[in-house]
């Protein structure tokens, strides 16, 4: 126990077979604030990378907030998912689970769901589906390359020789995208379920599910590195989604030198508080 927060373990599910932390305040949590729950990246069970969501976790509880915490089926502790189901329809089972657990032990009717790359991917294609999430937090999530994108990493590497190098013999990664984009757009539209995890950002679904995330009310922090080459500016977000309405449904920020998993102790630090002052200032309308 700490003097700010407190921790245990939780099985969570129709048959416990998530295992989840759920970190506390000592004082009782404010029943206005929505609790937090943060989603796995990838196959990095619940701690994150570098302990990332531990810290995350444990500062949003001694600022007063509940946080949730816990493994997809398959990932860390979690047992496998022994049903017949698609990757995608597993997690978005699991983050059902999670929220039926926090508001039948905790008494939580509003969430917001947190999650880096692929956890935002998850928390975009579940949270307009449950009028429980009130917002998102995404940390470098999925976006298709724009013409701007393309005019960036390209001029960023026409001085390396080793970037003409890697096109010369097949081992570029903008070959590889644009290969990847184009397979995508000549092959048959996939049902929902059937979602790849390597071409999540080339889905429409995406679009839609960030359109029905506006038309349900639900806040977004999208938060970019910069220093990677998932993305190389600010408005990428807006311009690679169109059709999507954003208005002020969404608050974007970038962090222009920080790499895909916000290492650096200084951008740790920033997203963190970035992510403070999100919270506090956002009125949730869902």
């Amino acid at each position: 126990m700490s003097a700010r927060f407190t921790e245990r373990a939780i099985l969570l599910g129709r048959r416990r077979s998530l295992v989840g932390i759920l970190t506390r305040p000592v004082t009782a949590a404010r029943t206005d604030d929505p609790a937090i729950v943060i989603l796995n990246t990838g196959i990095t069970h619940r701690v994150g990378h570098h302990r990332m969501y531990v810290r995350m976790s444990r500062a949003m509880a001694g600022a007063g907030r509940t946080v949730l915490r816990f493994d997809f089926a398959g990932i860390g502790d979690s047992e496998q998912n022994t049903e017949a189901l698609s990757t995608l329809d597993s997690n978005m089972a699991d983050i059902a689970d999670a929220l039926d657990w926090l508001e039948r032990d905790c008494q939580v009717s509003r969430v917001i769901l947190v999650g880096l790359c692929s956890g935002s991917d998850n928390a975009v294609l579940y949270g307009y589906r449950d009028p429980r999430v009130v917002g998102l937090v995404l940390m470098d999530p999925s976006i298709p390359p724009t013409a701007r994108y393309y005019f960036h990493y390209i001029a960023q590497r026409l001085t390396r020789l080793r970037h003409w190098i890697s096109v010369a013999t097949g081992r570029s990664g903008l070959v590889r995208m644009l290969i990847a984009q184009f397979m995508h757009r000549v092959r048959p539209a996939r049902p929902a379920d059937e979602i790849a995890a390597d071409g999540v950002q080339f889905s429409p679904h995406l679009a839609r599910s960030y359109q029905r995330s506006v038309e349900h009310g639900i806040q977004m922090l999208a938060v970019f590195a910069l220093g990677t080459s998932r993305q190389t500016y600010r408005e990428q977000m807006i311009d690679a989604f169109p059709n999507v309405s954003f208005k002020d449904h969404l608050k974007l920020e970038a962090f222009p030198d920080s790499d895909h998993l916000f290492t650096q102790e200084k951008d740790r630090s920033r997203l963190t508080n970035l992510i403070f002052e999100w919270l506090d200032s956002t009125t949730y309308r869902r």
